[in-house]
């Protein structure tokens, strides 16, 4: 069952990839809302911020990708609507196809698609000055970080694409994870902020995601906000595979 689970899953990620790589639009599309934000915030908005940075990008560039990564499950949500609507879960079913396979072939796609959207923003954010001298072990610790606030954002992605009734539904939904950075410490310090707003704002995912990410590229100790960011990316993952799952097999018998 495992074997027919893995080969089936590859099989079917393999064919999602190809949808992709036949309409790269999406991807060039998931990144140019976070690089214009990047462009706007670095080149209008930056000599007026007091975010404590010689570099306005080094400040701004954490919460640019969990935008990236908000932005990019939107099609997650779509792709599985499409593929509801179309009768491509029907149509899978009658074959002798291990039944989550076709759920993880969307998930295992939505990290791809997200990782290559995040590579081309940190290559823009090179080419307007962003530098860091973190080491490896830094790097992959905020790759790892990413990987898994991506994959918490795309389970939850999974829920409307799976019940929403119309296009626009699956995707809007996206529309406050994308602003939720916006009330954090992504773009200036929580303490410029008034108090209801502020007291939201450190208290939100973003913020401990994006001080975590920017610590560890400055070469700072991240101290308790790295068990926050995996306390948040953990307990939403995990909440929303369940609630996803149970969605999955009401809706597909």
């Amino acid at each position: 069952m495992t074997g027919n689970f893995l080969s089936d899953t590859t099989a079917l990620t393999q064919r999602s990839l190809r949808h992709i790589g036949r309409s790269p639009d999406t991807i060039i599309t998931t990144a140019i809302t976070p690089i214009a934000l990047m462009l706007l915030f670095v080149y209008v908005f930056g000599g007026a911020v007091e975010a404590g940075s010689d570099n306005y990008v080094n400040y701004l560039l954490p919460g640019i990708l969990l935008i990236t990564v908000a932005s990019g499950i939107s099609y997650t949500a779509y792709r599985l609507f499409l593929d509801m609507k179309g009768g491509i879960f029907e149509r899978f079913q009658s074959m002798p196809i291990a039944r989550s396979a076709v759920l993880w072939a969307h998930v295992l796609t939505s990290l791809v698609a997200n990782l290559i959207s995040l590579v081309v923003v940190v290559l823009v954010a090179l080419a307007m000055g962003f530098r860091s001298g973190a080491g490896v072990l830094a790097w992959l610790a905020v790759a790892g970080i990413m990987l898994l606030f991506t994959l918490a954002l795309t389970w939850l992605a999974v829920i409307p694409g799976l019940t929403a009734t119309s296009v626009e539904g699956a995707s809007a939904f996206s529309y406050p994870l994308i602003f939720l950075p916006f009330i954090s410490s992504a773009f200036v310090p929580t303490e410029s902020m008034p108090g209801p707003v502020r007291a939201f704002a450190e208290n939100q995912p973003a913020t401990s995601i994006v001080d975590t990410v920017r610590g560890l590229l400055a070469q700072q100790q991240v101290g308790v906000d790295l068990w926050i960011a995996l306390a948040w990316c953990v307990g939403l993952l995990t909440v929303a595979y369940v609630v996803a799952r149970s969605v999955y097999h009401r809706k597909v018998r």
